[in-house]
């Protein structure tokens, strides 16, 4: 058997017996057959190995701790070809001439790194992968000088390239494209090959699974393959914020909570205006002491069963009646008179990086919760006695502290939106509310 020209296959599995039947089948009927064949298993629990068993297999090669990139490098270290095809065990080659093309391709450019192929969906693939495997996987025969985007579940690659540039040992994902990343800067090639096709049942992004879909946004981030994604700039919106008052302010020292909370809003650097919305005439001297807006609503608004939502509905409408339409709108009250530096543009700048339609200020509470239900028992709602470092978190919103949130919401009468951020204040002392001249005096000296 000559080396030079013969393919090594290497193919990671765990748990695989559904796929490898079909895959080892398609593989040997290909036309190109100067090939043997690597398996690298992760401790697989079904009937893998033995269905592989029954093919011609070269080797069978068993990790324990699997790591995509650390898995190919140790089937890499018992190969024999100068050439090494990558494989999924559930991708399937399409047709005969599936690693005869590989080589072909491989061979006609000297200065390629390595050759990526065509994925195609099966019938029940999920439409997410159908659509990202058409739209990314095309017809035409690519050459990439800078593109660094690979996919080695259906590829072949230099084996002397290899021992320069090695797979990323440590990564739990697009170990290929970190490796394509550093090929290419060393003024390799990358190519793509639609002829060389396989099927593979769930695509790229695998259905969009949430937790290995931020898992691998986060390593190209990191690892700087991502080109720069879009910003919105703070600077350039009309973010308001919006202080409900409903009587008077408290009194403390030579002012009172109102002027404290309007103190802290004007520190910000991304607030363009501040509205006092309030049902007391006498609170207009407050706005005009602090040069802030003042919008009078009616009492009616003052009534217990008025929820705060249909205060700022009604505070929103009256500004867009006189012309005014924020981009972004802070709901704040005064009761909270001690929080941190900085809180306000950190959550704008929090808000428009995630994405949030709400934001939310909040505490971490480790501690018992219970909600009283309409029988007047109460009813445990976190899962019970556990240790802190197992139980899952629960937060309690401090709407506020701060609230940021949009128009758009707020116009049908709802505070929050659907996709909903908290960010954790840990300063015990923002957390203290003050609601009522009790707690004022017991916190007053806190003032000075």
């Amino acid at each position: 058997m000559n080396n030079k020209d013969l393919v090594s296959i290497i193919i990671r599995t765990k748990n695989e017996e559904r796929w490898i039947s079909y895959c080892l089948k398609s593989i040997l009927k290909q036309s190109y057959d100067n090939f043997e064949i690597i398996i690298v298993d992760n401790n697989s629990l079904d009937k893998t190995i033995q269905k592989a068993k029954d093919y011609k297999i070269k080797k069978i090669i068993n990790i324990k701790n699997f790591l995509p990139g650390k898995s190919l490098n140790e089937g890499i270290k018992k190969a024999n070809g100068e050439l090494i095809v990558c494989l999924s065990a559930h991708c399937i080659p399409t047709n005969r001439s599936w690693l005869e093309n590989f080589v072909k391709t491989i061979n006609k450019y000297p200065n390629a790194a390595g050759v990526y192929g065509r994925q195609e969906p099966m019938s029940f693939t999920d439409d997410n992968d159908k659509r990202d495997m058409n739209i990314i996987f095309g017809l035409d025969r690519k050459i990439q000088v800078n593109d660094n985007f690979f996919h080695n579940a259906n590829s072949i690659i230099r084996r002397n390239i290899l021992k320069k540039f090695p797979f990323n040992n440590s990564v739990t994902n697009v170990e290929d494209r970190l490796w394509a990343k550093q090929v290419l800067s060393k003024g390799y090639n990358i190519i793509y090959e639609p002829t060389a096709s396989v099927y593979h049942y769930h695509g790229i992004h695998q259905a969009g699974e949430k937790i290995r879909l931020k898992n691998v946004i986060k390593i190209l981030h990191e690892n700087k393959i991502t080109k720069k994604n879009g910003s919105i700039n703070p600077k350039d919106l009309n973010i308001i914020a919006i202080l409900p008052i409903k009587g008077l302010s408290y009194k403390i020292n030579k002012g009172t909570l109102a002027d404290y909370t309007i103190k802290y809003l004007k520190k910000s650097k991304f607030i363009k205006s501040i509205i006092l919305s309030t049902d007391n005439i006498l609170n207009k001297k407050l706005a005009k002491k602090n040069n802030i807006n003042f919008i009078l609503r009616s009492k009616k608004f003052s009534q217990k069963n008025v929820s705060l939502e249909s205060v700022q509905k009604h505070t929103l409408r009256k500004l867009e009646k006189s012309k005014i339409f924020p981009d972004m709108i802070i709901h704040i009250e005064e009761t909270f008179p001690f929080r941190p530096h900085g809180l306000i543009d950190k959550m704008i700048i929090r808000i428009l990086e995630n994405g949030y339609d709400t934001l939310i200020a909040s505490k971490l509470e480790p501690g018992w919760m219970w909600r009283e239900n309409k029988y007047n028992e109460m009813v445990r709602i976190d899962s019970g006695d556990q240790p802190r470092i197992i139980k899952e978190k629960s937060y309690i919103g401090l709407h506020g502290i701060c609230c940021i949130t949009y128009p758009e919401f707020i116009r049908t009468g709802k505070l929050i939106g659907h996709n909903i951020g908290l960010y954790e204040i840990n300063e015990p002392l923002s957390h203290i509310e003050i609601r009522d001249k009790e707690t004022l005096s017991q916190v007053k000296s806190l003032f000075k």
